[in-house]
């Protein structure tokens, strides 16, 4: 069987030429507008890892919500959750996080290492406004990963949250806000004929440090 055309993507001018950039958040917001014109399904998922206290390692999926501007001494991808739940513990106790982002539709992979640092309050706050009202008393109402009882006892937190919130502007829970994932190492990596992939790698030894640039080997 023929193996199927590869979309214009695939060979577009992004597909190789990405091995000369100078530094990688001015490459990553390119890749990220592809995936955004490009991904039929949350372009903006990451995977996020974390450790326990006994270095076990987590993994799971969240949502992107904010790069930060150029310029910015400690810019960061941003995310929010709820602080009591495991991820939330983890980074609080460890400080550092590692992100994947993986495009299908356009065959890339973008994986991340670096610090974990809190969100401002100002910044949780203004995403937070912006959260549907259910979701924001979803965020009242779960006590998030920890064991629940029943689906009842959810559906009942959320009955008492929404008549205590049944009119006016729903507040921010002290427990919910934010993380920057400052970065360290950013590693790129475009899929190619016969598995012979393209992977660059940036790193630098601290956020005040320049990027080093370093092609790897598939």
């Amino acid at each position: 069987m023929a193996e199927s055309p590869k979309p214009d993507f695939y060979t577009g001018p992004q597909a190789g030429d990405f091995a000369a950039a100078d530094e990688p958040f001015a490459l990553f917001d390119a890749w990220f507008q592809d995936a955004v014109a490009h991904e039929p399904n949350d372009p903006n998922a990451m995977a996020l890892a974390t450790v326990d206290p006994d270095g076990l390692p987590n993994v799971r999926m969240v949502l992107l919500k904010g790069l930060d501007p150029a310029g910015r001494p400690d810019r960061g991808f941003v995310f929010f959750t709820n602080y009591e739940s495991a991820k939330g513990r983890e980074l609080l106790a460890s400080g550092r996080a590692a992100l994947c982002f993986h495009w299908k539709s356009l065959r890339r992979q973008v994986r991340v290492r670096g610090l974990a640092a809190q969100a401002t309050g100002d910044e949780a706050d203004a995403y937070f406004a912006t959260r549907a009202r259910t979701s924001r008393i979803g965020a009242w109402a779960s006590m998030q990963s920890r064991p629940l009882e029943s689906r009842f006892a959810l559906e009942k937190a959320v009955a008492l949250h929404a008549a205590k919130y049944a009119v006016g502007e729903i507040p921010r829970p002290p427990h919910w806000s934010g993380f920057r994932i400052v970065p360290l190492e950013i590693e790129f990596w475009h899929d190619r004929p016969f598995r012979l992939h393209d992977r660059v790698q940036f790193r630098r030894a601290a956020t005040s440090e320049p990027w080093s640039r370093t092609r790897l080997y598939p």
